[in-house]
């Protein structure tokens, strides 16, 4: 059993949006072989409540508040130099202080950091030349740079700068890293070629998901109304590339659809819907906000759709509600991400027209839709259990660990 400083920036709990799946699940793993220091944020008040479950994982716990309008106001400083706007958006100096208190008076035997935002806390000084793995997830950097184009001045200029200044950073952080871990394989081959420096030490840390919580039960009510076509996006509704993909879909697609089926309703489920999103809402469209429990929304489901134009990597909606033996309906580099055959497991689209015609084909053969639903399930237990897919953490975190051994 090691000692793991484990640095996340945004508290790993409840698992209900993408990167706190993720950070949740490598938590409840760690915890079951090592004591774990978890430094983190609180930047949804409602999260406070759900402070003693993270702890019972914890040996220790540090979760400053962080309120995201006063962060992003102070993160406008970095534009005085060359740092990376989300860097200044992390940075809290009682973080700093808890993870040099942590590395003074316990044995860390490797640090975890997930997401770039949080290396800040792990500069080589801090951590005594102790081992460091980064979880980069995904490129963020070529994220930021990808929304310029669909933004005006100022905006695009501010993407691209933070685009330029974060990729910077990622490399810096890199470098020094005993291993960085990307979410695909797709998202290592990118970062290994705007980093070529750090390629040998770069590789997939796949997703997964907990296939027991997200399975069909008999008996679970329906949140539909009677009669309608639910087509279902989960997702956190304040994300840029989830309000893109919404909008781009009722605007689009939806319509198209219900010309030949006026009872299809799109459902988009999922908390802090943005005011672009809200807008949406119509007989047409149902905006639900934070929701107790998703699995309804995606077993009672139609279809389910993730046309997202924007997002990267694994995208957690998608092996949801696979497990969920729902039918779905994804964007082609969604599709390309995850190891499923499409047209088997599930239906890939590359434009409006093509989620159009795949719709269509599944509303027209629901027993087709049925097989694809239990097909995209079988894959997911198949190929995407979590303890499977973090013995490549097991096996960096071990060797970390074992060289650090060797030349204490």
């Amino acid at each position: 059993m090691a000692n793991v400083l484990y640095l996340v920036h945004r508290m790993p709990y409840p698992p209900n949006k993408g990167d706190k799946v993720r950070s949740f699940h490598h938590l409840k793993h760690l915890a079951a072989r090592h004591r774990v220091f978890l430094g983190t944020f609180i930047d949804d008040p409602d999260d406070e409540r759900h402070l003693p479950a993270v702890r019972a994982f914890c040996a220790e716990v540090h979760a400053p508040r962080l309120n995201p309008l006063v962060a992003r106001v102070a993160s406008l400083a970095g534009l005085l130099g060359p740092q990376a706007l989300t860097l200044r958006y992390y940075a809290q100096a009682s973080m700093a202080r808890w993870v040099q208190g942590v590395m003074a008076q316990q044995a860390v035997d490797c640090t975890l950091v997930f997401s770039s935002a949080m290396a800040q806390y792990a500069q080589p000084a801090q951590l005594g030349g102790g081992p460091l793995l980064m979880d980069l997830v995904d490129v963020d950097s070529a994220k930021w740079t990808a929304y310029a184009p669909d933004h005006r001045w100022p905006m695009s200029w501010l993407y691209r700068r933070e685009g330029r200044t974060l990729l910077a950073y990622e490399r810096e952080v890199a470098a020094r890293a005993d291993q960085t871990f990307l979410a695909t394989e797709k998202e290592a081959e990118l970062f290994r070629s705007l980093a070529p420096e750090s390629a040998a030490q770069v590789s997939e840390l796949s997703n997964g998901v907990d296939a027991d919580y997200f399975q069909p039960q008999a008996g679970r009510a329906s949140p539909f109304t009677a009669g309608e076509v639910p087509i279902v996006f989960t997702g956190a509704m304040d994300y840029w590339p989830n309000i893109d993909a919404v909008c781009w879909f009722a605007t689009e697609m939806l319509p198209r659809l219900r010309e030949r089926h006026p009872g299809l309703r799109f459902h988009i489920v999922g908390r802090s819907p943005a005011p672009a999103v809200r807008a949406l809402a119509s007989e047409a469209v149902r905006v639900s906000g934070t929701v107790p429990d998703v699995r309804p929304y995606l077993q009672h489901a139609t279809v389910v759709v993730a046309p997202l134009r924007l997002a990267r990597g694994i995208q957690n909606k998608v092996l949801e509600a696979m497990a969920m033996a729902r039918p779905v309906v994804a964007a082609a580099p969604c599709v390309e991400a995850i190891t499923a055959e499409p047209g088997r497991h599930l239906l890939s689209a590359a434009d409006a027209d093509a989620f159009v015609a795949e719709i269509e084909a599944l509303l027209a053969d629901p027993a087709q839709a049925d097989a694809i639903g239990r097909a995209g399930r079988e894959q997911v237990l198949a190929a995407y259990g979590w303890n499977a897919r973090l013995r490549v953490l097991d096996h960096h975190l071990e060797a970390a660990i074992g060289r650090r051994m060797k030349t204490a």
